[in-house]
């Protein structure tokens, strides 16, 4: 099968683009390559079945013969990072939200399947633990720039929902937490590579906030094989899954972690919200996956630990700087 895969070349795509090649399946990338990058998928040029076009998703000319020449599609397309959303709010909305538009109305002219991957920013400042599918979401004021990225996620979801009720497109919604490994830059805020590269620099590691909330970190080639089960399962059309990791850890103790597994002799510096981003910044203190109904479905487990996440990207930072394993 041809898939279209948006966002292609990022971190999350192109783990599902080799993927899907070493399934036998042929692939198509869209990506515009502004915060993806050719480097991700230069390995992937010469393989049987993979072509690149580097072009917008929000682009309604680019994307319809896109989807015409495939059976499928992996929405993954968006704005990424927190530093992003804080610094360029207009460019957050437009990308996330146009470009979810501009899909799913050639997808359901073509009757395509789609997954769409949402975030687990969409469960905002709730407190309940873990966050399940059906929960309330709870959002901070639009005076706070932080939750515009939370919102437009959001409404891509209520939007291909939408679709769905309306005439029965077969679409699914993958809501991510926090997925790292191999190939993840640490440029828009992602606190998994920015905290190996400071500690194999040799610099402090800059903990924002107080450390005490807490995240759980998922490998991207088991949230990339959830993808692609979720895309052949009928029964997952119209729905919303998790998709993570439940081993839940403080920011603060994963700097440690780092640390540790860096032998770096880093100190570990706390830096308010306020300096690291902008004046009233809001973060969710927990964030942990209820992960029983993909489970129910594909028998979704995460197979990869934290430490094993962390291992692989310490070897691929390592293997950048050129320092022993």
């Amino acid at each position: 099968m041809r898939y279209l895969v948006t966002g292609g070349a990022g971190f999350i795509g192109s783990h599902l683009c080799e993927q899907l090649l070493d399934l036998g399946h042929e692939v198509l990338a869209l990506d515009d390559l502004s915060t993806g990058r050719f480097e991700n998928v230069a390995a992937l040029e010469d393989r049987p079945g993979f072509e690149l076009r580097v072009a917008s998703v929000t682009d309604a000319g680019v994307v319809e013969p896109c989807v015409v020449d495939c059976r499928a599609i992996f929405h993954l397309a968006s704005a990424v990072g927190v530093r992003l959303v804080v610094d360029e709010p207009v460019k957050t909305i437009e990308t996330i939200v146009g470009g979810t538009d501009v899909v799913l109305r050639a997808a359901a002219r073509y009757r395509r399947p789609v997954v769409l991957t949402s975030t687990s920013e969409v469960y905002g400042k709730s407190e309940k633990i873990p966050f399940s599918e059906g929960d309330d979401c709870v959002m901070g004021p639009t005076t706070t720039r932080r939750w515009a990225y939370a919102c437009a996620k959001a409404l891509d979801e209520f939007l291909a929902l939408a679709h769905w009720y309306e005439s029965r497109l077969p679409v699914v919604v993958a809501r991510l937490f926090n997925t790292v490994g191999p190939r993840q830059t640490g440029r828009y805020g992602m606190v998994v590579p920015r905290f190996v590269e400071q500690a194999l620099a040799g610099e402090p590691i800059t903990v924002y906030g107080d450390g005490r909330q807490s995240r759980c970190f998922a490998h991207v080639l088991d949230v990339v094989d959830a993808l692609i089960a979720l895309i052949g399962r009928p029964e997952a059309h119209g729905q919303v899954f998790n998709i993570g990791n439940d081993e839940e850890i403080t920011i603060r103790d994963l700097a440690e972690r780092v640390r540790g597994l860096t032998g770096a002799r880093s100190t570990i510096r706390m830096v308010p919200y306020t300096e690291a981003y902008t004046a009233g910044f809001e973060d969710m203190v927990r964030r942990v996956p209820d992960l029983s109904k993909i489970n129910r479905l594909i028998g979704y487990a995460p197979r990869r630990d934290l430490d094993q996440i962390l291992a692989d990207v310490i070897a691929e930072h390592k293997n950048d700087r050129h320092l022993p394993e």
